[in-house]
């Protein structure tokens, strides 16, 4: 049933552009026309040693994209293809692979390696293939190195296809006895030892037993920190990475270990190749993440001897740890801050130090002052950036009492060297400094604050010059001027230290937007943020001046447009985002208050015109900002956006078809409850087109599950428009709704990612059901609801039984209750009384510490004791 496919194989890689898409059509048609021969075919070209080593590497790849996709509907639709094969050919296929591990071609044996995982990815979730771990691991002692090498990288892969559960204990031992036999120093091989200590990363999910096993945990960690001493490099590279990924996934059980692992990770950091000592750092970020988290988990005041489980590895090590990252400061790269994604040692050991100031607190600045102080006036620029560097790290962490005498103190210093310093490296670092500065110490919630009247002035004239340096620099100083902007946000109406200069402050961000180089280090995006965040935060005293701003970038948004028209570019999308952007900001700014709201609304006609041009070019970013800004505009106009409706109308269903960019349709549901809060009963003419489609989005198998519960609110944000109106979608609603609240009732043994969609699907749910029972409050139809009632209170009733909803989800739940009382009345009385929610959940959210949560409960309480009362 083999095919002779070596051709095809080859043709499908040729430089004529012709045969290329000749061969790829042929592939495509034998794969629709006869999967399993097509499969089988491939694979037995890929375990052909007298193959050529092209057609067998595209046959192996071709064979692994036929069993699994990134989109979920299509790997499901994959999986379902191999399962339902004949078993008898699935045996050919899985005979060949594993015979394709002995090859002499080491192409074929990595792409094969590959291909075993990902047929056991879809099998033994399925109980199926259990000989599997058991014949790759038969005489793996005795196989010759090559094989040995690929047998353990499928190994390696294995475990990173499939969960944990999967795998029985049994045969969990056995892989890590062959795994960390490959890792041993007695293991002469360097490509086994390295796929061996590859597959150990992927092996630590399945290892809990193990690493419980005192004598078991020793024996691995020895072998693990042994291979972080190898001659080889990519070895100990390798041996740190999986050292990183045991402090988090074992954390509690590091202590007998910490001394050793400190005094390897210093060694690497000193004096090993950067791959290599990068890893050494991350292992203590990693430690300081572990920390950090359960420091907050536990909240700072428990007493010495409570069981919280943090072993305060990061307060022991301070006095060698804080040392060994100041070191590593000194060694920039010369280019670094041009690149964007650039990653060297003195960033990670300042990432570190930034990490552990935030494990500490206080105890950090002691020893990084001396420091500081040494080296901020060197005349090597080196020094003076690795000073400056470690300031601004640890700014984050300590208390203010601790900080703020510091920073009046560097302050002025700072100012001083961003205009003066003859480099640029220490520029760019002393402006990001500036800006930690503005960010942790800056704002209404400190008593003493860092920037007064007296320094108010230098500050922004420091920060405006220094936006016309280098565009590096200059982005660091927009992001100062940001955080600048940003402690002010609570001055509402009353003046802020920067009204004087607002004009100014505005006038050189547009022209920072216009420098010719404004492309670079992300200048341009910093200018609109901080303008962005500059008008967020502006008083009532320079409105007047934001209104003006209203034309000025129109115009610009106009001339993007025109200039697409000849010729399309990335950064013609780029910028109408950001202006679409700003425009959103000024419109929620203008149109919170009712005397700016009239001078705005004289330009409302043409903003929208403009949006809608947006939608025709190409750019999702562009759409998602133009789309944003219109809900923004909705908002502002109210029932007056009803004559925009006829034009907006398509584009809105558009995003809401957009399945392919997923944010673009999350936006849109979005918008579409914005224009219903607008339009109320005006909405009325295009509720069934809007319907329609967000059920049919909620029925799609291919649209991305974070979009699902935004969905669900904005049917009530529907109900609650049209009100009785909403009628003759109940059909269709209702039992959607139903189907989804009985799956996210019950979640137990979910992780932290799903426990978190779950809640917020469920907050979707009870917004849909608060919508539709306040839009038919006081309505004739309200009897149109009761039959849905006792499902209503079943949910409820599961979700306070599974007792692991956050606190939005109790908030919308108890209010629920309240609106179904509220609606129904006496009716429903009688099924409030029979439900757990109507008396314990009740009683439990009157006693929330919560005030959101016991408003709502009091409002509940109100409700219910008027539904009963009617029963008399």
């Amino acid at each position: 049933m083999a095919m002779e496919v070596t051709q095809i194989l080859l043709n499908a890689q040729a430089v004529d552009g012709t045969v290329r898409k000749q061969a790829e059509e042929n592939l495509k048609q034998f794969q629709e026309q006869n999967l399993p021969s097509f499969l089988f075919s491939l694979a037995g070209e890929l375990a052909n040693d007298e193959k050529p080593a092209e057609s067998r590497k595209l046959a192996g790849l071709i064979l692994k994209n036929a069993l699994d996709a990134k989109e979920q509907h299509r790997k499901i639709e994959l999986v379902q293809r191999w399962l339902s094969l004949d078993s008898s050919v699935k045996a050919q296929i899985k005979a060949f692979l594993l015979r394709t591990l002995s090859s002499p071609v080491a192409d074929a044996r990595s792409t094969v390696s590959q291909v075993i995982a990902k047929v056991a990815g879809i099998e033994l979730p399925h109980k199926q293939w259990p000989e599997l771990i058991g014949s790759l691991l038969s005489n793996i002692h005795q196989l010759p190195a090559p094989t040995r090498q690929a047998t353990l990288e499928s190994l390696g892969y294995i475990c990173e296809e499939v969960s944990p559960d999967v795998v029985d204990q049994d045969h969990v031992n056995k892989i890590l006895t062959a795994v960390v036999q490959g890792m041993n120093s007695s293991e002469t091989n360097n490509d086994v030892r390295l796929a061996a200590i590859r597959a150990l990363y992927n092996a630590l999910g399945f290892a809990q037993a193990n690493f419980s096993n005192d004598m078991e945990r020793d024996y691995i960690m020895r072998v693990v920190c042994e291979a972080t001493l190898s001659p080889e490099s990519k070895i100990r590279r390798a041996a740190f990475e999986c050292l990183v990924a045991i402090s988090s996934t074992y954390y509690e059980k590091l202590a007998p270990y910490i001394q050793d692992i400190f005094n390897i990770t210093a060694k690497a950091v000193k004096e090993d190749e950067e791959p290599v000592s990068l890893q050494a750092i991350e292992f203590w970020s990693s430690i300081c993440d572990e920390e950090i988290d359960i420091l907050e988990e536990y909240g700072g005041d428990f007493s010495g001897d409570s069981d919280i489980p943090c072993f305060y590895f990061i307060k022991q090590a301070l006095p060698a740890l804080v040392p060994m990252l100041l070191e590593t400061l000194m060694k920039q790269e010369e280019d670094q801050d041009q690149d964007e994604g650039a990653w060297n040692i003195a960033m990670a050991g300042g990432t570190c130090l930034g990490l552990v100031a935030r494990t500490v607190g206080d105890d950090i600045v002691p020893l990084v002052m001396p420091f500081i102080e040494e080296n901020i006036t060197k005349p090597d620029w080196r020094q003076r950036e690795a000073a400056t560097y470690a300031f601004g790290s640890i700014l984050e962490g300590p208390s203010p009492d601790k900080l703020v005498p510091l920073v009046n103190v560097a302050l002025n210093f700072m100012l001083t060297a961003l205009i003066k310093d003859p480099n640029n490296h220490v520029k760019d670092t002393t402006a990001w400094t500036l800006g930690r500065m503005f960010e942790f110490l800056h704002g209404s919630a400190l008593e003493t604050p860092i920037i007064t009247q007296a320094n108010c002035q230098q500050i922004i004239t420091v920060l405006l010059k220094s936006m016309q340096d280098v565009p590096n620099v200059a982005e660091k100083a927009c992001g100062a001027l940001y955080f600048l902007a940003q402690g002010y946000e609570d001055a509402g109406s009353s003046s802020s230290p920067l009204t004087p200069f607002f004009q100014e402050i505005v006038q050189a961000l547009l022209t920072a937007t216009h420098r010719e180089d404004a492309g670079e280090s992300r200048l341009r995006t910093a200018a609109y943020e901080a303008l962005n965040e500059v008008v967020r935060c502006s008083t009532d005293e320079t409105a007047p001046m934001v209104v003006q701003l209203v034309p000025l970038v129109m115009m610009e948004l106009h001339q993007t447009l025109e200039a697409q028209n000849i010729s399309a570019d990335e950064r013609q999308n780029e910028l109408q985002g950001l202006l679409c952007g700003c425009l959103q900001v000024i419109t929620q700014k203008l149109g919170s208050s009712e005397p700016t709201k009239f001078q705005f609304m004289q330009y409302a006609d043409q903003m929208m015109s403009l949006f809608l041009r947006v939608f025709a070019s190409r750019s999702a970013t562009a759409h998602e900002e133009a789309m944003l800004a219109i809900g923004a505009l909705a908002y502002a106009t109210g029932s007056g956006f009803e004559k925009y409706m006829s034009e907006f109308y398509k584009y809105l269903e558009l995003g809401l078809q957009n399945f392919e960019d997923y944010q673009v349709c999350a936006i849109t549901v979005g918008v579409v409850g914005d224009v219903c809060r607008a339009l109320e009963e005006k909405i009325l003419p295009y509720c069934d087109g809007i319907m329609t489609q967000l059920l049919k989005d909620l029925s799609s198998n291919q649209l991305h599950r974070t979009v699902k519960p935004p969905i669900f609110s904005c049917f009530g944000d529907v109900a609650l428009a049209i009100g009785e109106n909403f009628e003759k979608y109940l059909l269709y609603a209702m039992p959607m709704l139903q189907s989804a609240a009985e799956l996210s009732a019950h979640t137990s043994g979910a992780d932290d990612d799903m426990t978190e969609y779950t809640n917020s699907l469920r907050n979707g749910i009870l917004e849909a059901y608060s919508g539709i029972f306040q839009g038919f409050k006081g309505s004739p139809k309200t009897q149109l609801l009761m039959p849905y009632a006792p499902y209503i209170l079943q949910f409820l009733d599961s979700l306070y039984v599974e007792k692991d909803m956050d606190d939005v989800v109790m908030k919308t739940a108890i209010g629920v209750l309240g609106d179904l009382a509220d609606t129904l009345g006496g009716n429903a009385g009688p099924l409030i009384q029979q439900s757990v929610s109507g008396k314990d959940f009740l009683k439990e959210c009157l006693s929330s510490e919560d005030p959101l949560i016991k408003e709502s409960a009091e409002w509940a309480k109100l409700a219910i004791s008027r539904a009963v009362s009617f029963l008399g």
